[in-house]
């Protein structure tokens, strides 16, 4: 923030330097003072309770963790430890599935202590031992046993920190409940800006790129220390659940029809983020005649977009519903991926970056306030239903590329893919379009 304030000095109230005044059209003067004016009373919003300020930190180092070792992972588990192919697909299959279990439980479980502190050290933990095991043991063993076991449970706090900012602004407005959670998860943006660049710098002259685990170990302990030296506790039986709820009654909440039809709507509409990262560095390097390094580029571009937009739309979730914006956040990704699929030189996927990061801002964002809603009265398992979304949303993407590549090239995959967008579209506003309006 401090390096912000200075790269905008005040003047006269408009947050713009003298030089920069003169340069700018009146009308353009006019939007960027509103959009800094904007901007800065979001960020007052957000910052204003310590315990959102302490885990917007905290989150900060998760996706530090999660950035530092997900672009690489293939490459140790396979070409450093020699694990195949389809071994490598089923260990990420299966440990992405024993996160959803794990995410349930111990949502349900956090519900019914009223406290989510002492399991978000917990679980902390975890990510230390996992991230660290494999940089100091580096073998097929120590890899799977941390990726099938321990690094699942740790990836329950992403559930476990929003959850506990749902429960700390249940008295809020909606718009309020939107705007927070909008820049609590673009912290996680951010540490994708800014991460997989630093450490692949760092490491471009190793031979191996298992010091990532070691990144990704630090920023565990960094998380841990924030939440167990700064993040305020909470009264466990102010905030229990009224009526507890068995393992297997939380399952079947997660899974009765109400709840489960919606987030399979949500689910078709994310997997469109999944099809995108499978196709995009394939047609940049393919069709589009570019390079390994454009491809490194232009995800660091649509990642800091992603972060500027996932406050706009925010912002835009005070004046609108959260089924319209994501309705309008969704016909433009679908516009993106269709265009993507008939790029044929670089500059054609340059210049779909503002659409991408625009839509993408949107799909990453707003679910997360409409998936907990699904729940209200239940925190703790209503964000797990974000660890299901992504569960669900990378099978149906799988699949899409499937069928894609099969019937029709990248191009058939970007097009099957915006056809599973607009069906879980279609599904939302046929169950809450309506209503919602109402």
């Amino acid at each position: 923030m401090g390096a912000l304030a200075r790269l905008i000095p005040p003047s006269k109230g408009s947050g713009l330097t003298p030089n920069l005044q003169k340069r700018l059209h009146p009308q353009c003067q006019v939007s960027c003072h509103r959009t800094i004016h904007v901007m800065s009373r979001l960020l007052r919003d957000v910052f204003r309770d310590p315990t959102i300020r302490v885990s917007m930190l905290a989150i900060f180092a998760f996706g530090f963790a999660g950035a530092a070792t997900s672009p690489y992972q293939s490459v140790i588990g396979i070409r450093e430890l020699g694990l195949s192919n389809t071994l490598y697909s089923a260990l990420i299959f299966a440990a992405a599935a024993v996160n959803v279990t794990v995410s349930i439980l111990l949502g349900n479980l956090a519900d019914r202590l009223g406290e989510y502190r002492s399991l978000m050290v917990t679980v902390a933990v975890f990510g230390i031992f996992g991230y660290g095991a494999v940089y100091l043991f580096p073998a097929q063993a120590t890899f799977t046993f941390s990726a099938l076991l321990l690094l699942p449970i740790y990836n329950a706090l992403n559930s476990l920190l929003f959850a506990n900012v749902r429960a700390t602004t249940n008295g809020m407005p909606r718009g309020d409940v939107a705007t927070v959670n909008s820049g609590v998860r673009a912290m996680i943006s951010l540490s994708w800006v800014l991460v997989p660049g630093l450490v692949g710098i760092l490491l471009s002259r190793s031979t191996s790129m298992l010091p990532a685990y070691l990144f990704a170990s630090l920023a565990c302990m960094v998380c841990l220390g924030l939440i167990a030296a700064f993040l305020p506790r909470q009264s466990g039986t102010d905030n229990a659940a009224t009526h507890h709820l068995s393992y297997l009654a939380a399952l079947a909440q997660v899974i009765s029809p109400r709840v489960f039809i919606r987030v399979i709507a949500v689910s078709l509409i994310s997997s469109t983020l999944h099809v995108n990262g499978a196709i995009l560095p394939l047609i940049v390097t393919g069709p589009a005649h570019g390079t390994v390094g454009d491809v490194g580029i232009l995800v660091g571009i649509v990642a800091f977009l992603e972060v500027v937009f996932i406050v706009v739309w925010g912002r835009a979730q005070r004046i609108m519903n959260h089924v319209t914006a994501l309705a309008i956040g969704t016909i433009i990704y679908v516009v993106y991926l269709v265009v993507l699929g008939l790029a044929s030189a670089p500059w054609h996927v340059y210049a779909l970056t503002p659409i991408s990061g625009i839509g993408a801002a949107a799909l990453i964002s707003i679910p997360i306030t409409y998936l907990q809603d699904l729940i209200a009265e239940r925190p703790g398992l209503g964000s797990a239903l974000i660890s299901v979304n992504i569960f669900l949303s990378a099978g149906l993407s799988a699949l899409v590329f499937a069928i894609g590549t099969g019937v029709g090239g990248y191009c058939g995959t970007a097009i099957i893919g915006a056809v599973a967008g607009l069906s879980g579209l279609f599904l939302l506003l046929f169950f809450d379009g309506t209503k919602r309006r109402r």
